[in-house]
């Protein structure tokens, strides 16, 4: 994993930090594993716009990745390291014995011609998925289940990892990325190692045009608007625009939106950083 800091040979490569992508392998996708991507650029089934700032982009197929893991005991062969439109993480494709072809998000540290493989009872190495009743303490884990058999829902994305702190009874308890610590069953499956591309982070694009091809629109500041638009819109000259908040009316930085009721509160030993 590297970066690349380009030369400023125009306006637009000056500043403009690219990840070097060592660890990618090919740039053709398999296509039997690739299906459309339709884009609603931010409108709901009836044509109005709900999610403004969304339009534009290239185009893109989606990747289909297997996120349950649920071929178990079928050791496969990492066969390539590839980029995904879709994740700020790389993807990998394994083949098992049989010829079968799956997506997995790769780990870091994971090379072609490694042997991953879906166990109760697996080596705990890089790559491979198993329960976390069956991973050994104090283990960097990714790609966890929140429930059995749902697929992996936390620890996804680029550089992303957890640690395994202990076990009590049919749950574990995990220390998650954004710091919060909460109770897992141990019948959750794990994939052993951290989400690779950490270096995701250090990408600069260097200039507007690139968000652009991405599908993000230009996002104007509430400050800017008029108190029709926004609660921070309106005054006269450079006014402030007072207690952030949302365009709905709810504070940001600092306000706690979650539900006090919530049933999963239970779970949770220790809420995130502030």
């Amino acid at each position: 994993m590297s970066v690349r800091k380009l030369k400023p040979i125009t306006p637009g490569q000056r500043g403009r930090v690219v990840n070097g992508n060592d660890a990618i392998t090919t740039d053709k996708p398999e296509k039997s594993l690739l299906a459309p991507k339709k884009r609603s650029g931010g409108r709901n089934n009836s044509g109005r716009m709900t999610s403004r700032y969304i339009g534009g982009g290239h185009k893109k197929r989606y990747r289909i990745v297997d996120f349950k893991r649920d071929r178990f005991d079928a050791p496969a062969e990492v066969k390539t390291i590839e980029y995904d439109p879709n994740r700020s993480a790389f993807i990998a494709l394994i083949q098992f014995e049989d010829g079968e072809k799956r997506y997995i998000i790769a780990q870091s540290g994971l090379k072609v011609g490694q042997q991953v493989v879906s166990a109760a009872k697996a080596q705990p190495e890089i790559g491979n998925a198993m329960p976390l009743e069956n991973i050994p303490l104090g283990t960097i884990i990714s790609c966890i289940e929140l429930r059995p058999g749902q697929g992996a829902t936390i620890a996804r994305s680029a550089g992303a990892f957890a640690q395994l702190m202990a076990r009590d009874g049919k749950f574990a308890t995990i220390k998650l990325p954004s710091g919060e610590t909460r109770l897992i069953l141990t019948t959750c499956m794990a994939t052993i190692g951290t989400v690779s591309n950490s270096d995701h982070q250090l990408v600069v694009s260097g200039k507007a045009g690139r968000s652009r091809w991405l599908g993000r629109r230009p996002r104007t500041r509430p400050v800017v608007m008029n108190p029709v638009d926004h609660p921070m819109g309106g005054g006269e000259g450079r006014a402030s625009g007072g207690h952030p908040r949302s365009r709905n009316g709810i504070p940001a930085k600092g306000y706690r939106t979650r539900n006090k009721n919530k049933a999963s509160n239970k779970y949770i030993i220790e809420r995130r950083k502030k």
